[in-house]
C-alpha cells in the first residue's frame, strides 16, 4: 500500500512509543516523516534504524511545551518539504500515579499542563498554519481513556487528557469546512515504555477495566491512526475514536 507516498507527516514523541509506532507505518506506506521529540540520542537511534530500512525520515529536537521551538520547526520542515499534509501528536508525559489530589505536587501538575495539554495546542496552531495554504490537512491528537473516563489517582493525566478531548471537538468544528480534518484518540492502557514507571498498582487497576482484560499494542493504534490521518478518513472531524478494548462507555 501507498496510502501515503508523496505526503509528508510530523510526528511528535516520534522518537519511541506510539509516536515511533504511527511514524513507522506511514512510512511504510510511502510517506516521509519528521519526527519531533524531547530525547536527542532516541531520536537519532530511530532516525537512523528508519533510513537504514529505506525510510524517509529526518529528526527536529523539539519539546513540545515550547513555542519558539514548535514554530521554529515547523518552519524548517516546510522549507525542507515545501508542505505538511499530516500531524499526529503522540508526545505525552504520564506523570504522578496513585497519588490523591491532596498529596499531588503542583509543578508535577504543571508540568503535564504543559506538555499534554499546552503541547497539543502549540502543535495544532503550528500545523494549521502550515496546512491552511494547501487547504488540506489530517490532524490526530493522541488523548486517552482517562480524558473520557478519569483515572483515580491520576488528575493531572486524566485532567490534560480531558482537555487534548476538548480540543479536538472545538477546533475540528473551527476547521469543518475546510480540507484539513482533527480527530483525537482515546487509547487504554498499551505496551509502551510510557507505562513502566506506572505503578502496578495502578496498572492493574486499569487494566481491569478493560473488558478484554490485555493491553492494547502499539501496532494496534498504528493501524487505526493511520487510517484516521489518511485521504479516507475525509467525512470525520472533531472526533475521538476508541482503542479501548471495550472500556470505553461513549
Amino acid at each position: 500500500m501507498n496510502r501515503f507516498e508523496d505526503q509528508v507527516a510530523v510526528i511528535s514523541g516520534g522518537a519511541d512509543g506510539l509516536g515511533k509506532g504511527i511514524a513507522e507505518r506511514i512510512a511504510l506506506e510511502g510517506g516521509r516523516v519528521a519526527l519531533f521529540d524531547v530525547n536527542p540520542h532516541t531520536l537519532d537511534q530511530t532516525v537512523n534504524e528508519f533510513k537504514n530500512r529505506g525510510f524517509k525520515a529526518t529528526a527536529y529536537v523539539v519539546d513540545v511545551s515550547s513555542e519558539e521551538m514548535v514554530s521554529q520547526s515547523f518552519q524548517q520542515v516546510e522549507a525542507s518539504y515545501g508542505k505538511i499534509d499530516i500531524m499526529v501528536n503522540a508526545a505525552g508525559i504520564v506523570g504522578p500515579t496513585n497519588i490523591k489530589i491532596t498529596e499531588y505536587p503542583t509543578d508535577a501538575f504543571d508540568k503535564i499542563y504543559s506538555i499534554n495539554l499546552r503541547g497539543s495546542f502549540l502543535m495544532t496552531k503550528y500545523a494549521i498554519k502550515a496546512m491552511e495554504k494547501a487547504n488540506y490537512g489530517r490532524i490526530l491528537l493522541i488523548a486517552s481513556i482517562a480524558g473520557k473516563e478519569g483515572n483515580p489517582g491520576m488528575v493531572g493525566y486524566s485532567a490534560t487528557k480531558s482537555g487534548v478531548i476538548g480540543l479536538v471537538k472545538g477546533i475540528g468544528k473551527e476547521y469543518a469546512e475546510t480540507g484539513i480534518t482533527l480527530n483525537g484518540l482515546a487509547p487504554a492502557v498499551i505496551k509502551t515504555a510510557m507505562n513502566e514507571k506506572t505503578s502496578p498498582e495502578q496498572l492493574a487497576y486499569m487494566t481491569a477495566k478493560i473488558p478484554m482484560k490485555r493491553l492494547g499494542t502499539v501496532e494496534e493504534v498504528a493501524a487505526i491512526s493511520t487510517w484516521i490521518v489518511s485521504k479516507e478518513c475525509s467525512f470525520s472531524t472533531g472526533f475521538v475514536f476508541d482503542i479501548s478494548g471495550g472500556r470505553a462507555t461513549y
